[in-house]
């Protein structure tokens, strides 16, 4: 890789160096480094673009990265990993986007990603897009997830998005069986004019299940975000979704909750709010030392984090 997509694989795997444990590298449309594990392996897909996963039973305290990174001006794919985790698993997944573009056209990487989770496993999936160079070419990443989560299973979902995405579309679906545990952290931020859009439909189909959905975002200058969360609870179960928004400048948030109960057991709650930076902050922050703009950064920092 040239020293623009190592600085893309950085920011979106925090990767120096190559891992430990199985991973996928693709840079513009082409994979450039895979290993597989003992315990996880990694191929290519027999028709289209993309890769399976397997993960054996029981592996535990292991890891897969299969970031991507585009740097060429005009380029534009779809990619399908399907993962398939065994029962009675605790693994760490690594993915995300970087796409450079300093040149005229649109570059865009859509990845969709398939979750089958076994029974008992645990799952920490960790999903960071960002995009960086001057073109006036748009930076777009339209990424779709599916998680299928057995019984007793669990998974942490960390979605990022912070920097540099002209325009995103985000859809995530899950269906969870008894007792299975979904947590999703969504952060985002939009500036200049970029749109993004997040669409959440979590089905909890067992008894016991439950889905905690949060997402805390930031829409500055002429940007445009809309987030719909939708939890449906066909079982006794619980849901939670949270979405807590800064508004900034002429941006501009819309945020569309559903909740949809077909168990009279099923306990759904929903939490909104959308505001600006509290006069009081800047001023603390002001009074020690910083500018109003220093100030605004600690906060939106803060908020992020």
């Amino acid at each position: 890789m040239d020293p623009i997509q190592l600085n893309l694989l950085k920011e979106v795997a925090e990767l120096h160096d190559i891992p430990e444990g199985a991973y996928n590298f693709r840079a513009n449309g082409q994979s450039v480094g895979r290993s597989s594990t003992a315990n996880i392996e990694i191929t290519s897909k027999t028709e289209g673009s993309g890769i399976d996963i397997r993960i054996k039973d029981n592996t535990k305290n292991e890891s897969v990265h299969i970031p991507v990174v585009l740097s060429e001006s005009g380029l534009k794919e779809t990619v399908y990993n399907d993962f398939y985790v065994g029962e009675n698993c605790d693994v760490l997944i690594v993915a995300g986007c970087g796409i450079d573009n300093c040149g005229q056209q649109d570059s865009e990487h859509d990845g969709i990603h398939r979750f089958y989770v076994g029974k008992n496993s645990k799952v920490r999936y960790v999903e960071k897009h960002y995009g960086s160079g001057d073109g006036s070419g748009k930076r777009i990443l339209d990424p779709q997830t599916e998680v299928y989560m057995d019984e007793g299973s669990t998974m942490e979902m960390e979605m990022v998005q912070i920097k540099g995405v002209d325009s995103t579309h985000r859809t995530t679906i899950g269906e969870l069986k008894a007792n299975a545990k979904l947590v999703v952290h969504e952060r985002l931020m939009t500036h200049g004019e970029q749109n993004a859009y997040s669409v959440y439909k979590i089905e909890l189909n067992g008894e016991g299940s439950s889905a905690d959905v949060v997402s805390r975002s930031v829409a500055r200058d002429n940007s445009y975000q809309k987030l719909d969360m939708c939890i449906v609870g066909s079982a006794p179960c619980s849901g939670h979704t949270e979405c807590d928004s800064i508004i900034m400048d002429n941006g501009r948030i819309l945020a569309v909750p559903s909740l949809e109960a077909n168990n009279v057991d099923a306990q759904l709650v929903h939490e909104a709010a959308i505001g600006k930076i509290a006069g009081e902050q800047l001023v603390k922050l002001m009074t020690l030392g910083l500018t109003e703009a220093e100030a605004e950064e600690q906060i939106i920092n803060g908020f992020l984090k």
